[in-house]
């Protein structure tokens, strides 16, 4: 668990899964990624019944095998099942704290947070990272709100020890100022699940973010 602990401190590409949006279906987009050199895969599945989710997520868990962080979106209890890394969890979900204590001090809890208040109150409450946004306007969440910008990262970034993940509505066109901005992590959904290729989009991902890395080291 330290070796995936550490993979949170870097700049890296976080996939998250969205089935209603995939081309080829989730463990596809799983196993093209992680093979891509994805190293960290979160689990968001809104329609499935808990019995298929956890037949899926245990799938997914032997894609991520040791290569990447396997999380669960919102669901413990499915997280708890399959023994997953951790669990990420919204502003309406389970408390923290709550969650602390079923999975035990050792798995990974992120928190979405829209703003440096609630990424403080995260981090107070024992969150691992937190989960910034939407930095863009986007289409792939009903409720996610109006885009905060890239701008607002640094702030939130500067304020926290914890590493900061920035999502929704990043492309390859505008990820540029989100790294420059300070996330250590970035989510882009529908510009990878809803391509041809998803190893294609993920080493572009990949590349792109280790080149805008190397330019303002």
């Amino acid at each position: 668990m330290e070796h995936k602990r550490s993979l949170l401190d870097i700049i890296d590409f976080y996939l998250v899964t969205d089935s209603g949006l995939s081309k080829k279906g989730t463990l596809s987009d799983v196993e093209s990624a992680v093979a891509a050199g994805c190293r960290i895969v979160q689990y968001r599945e809104k329609t499935r019944s808990t019995r298929d989710m956890v037949l899926e997520a245990s799938q997914i868990k032997t894609l991520c095998g040791n290569e990447a962080i396997f999380l669960v979106n919102d669901r413990v209890d499915v997280a708890l099942a399959v023994d997953a890394d951790g669990v990420h969890i919204g502003q309406d979900d389970m408390p923290i704290h709550t969650a602390r204590e079923l999975l035990g001090p050792d798995k990974i809890i992120g928190l979405t947070v829209h703003n440096i208040e609630e990424a403080l109150e995260a981090e107070r409450s024992g969150a691992n990272y937190v989960g910034l946004g939407p930095i863009f306007n986007t289409s792939t969440k009903e409720d996610a709100g109006e885009g905060i910008g890239p701008e607002s990262i640094r702030a939130v970034k500067e304020a926290l020890n914890i590493p900061v993940v920035a999502i929704g509505g990043i492309n390859k066109q505008n990820s540029e100022s989100v790294i420059i901005g300070g996330a250590d992590s970035l989510v882009a959904i529908s510009a990878v699940v809803c391509s041809d290729d998803v190893t294609r989009e993920t080493k572009e991902f990949i590349d792109l973010i280790d080149q805008i890395r190397s330019q303002y080291k």
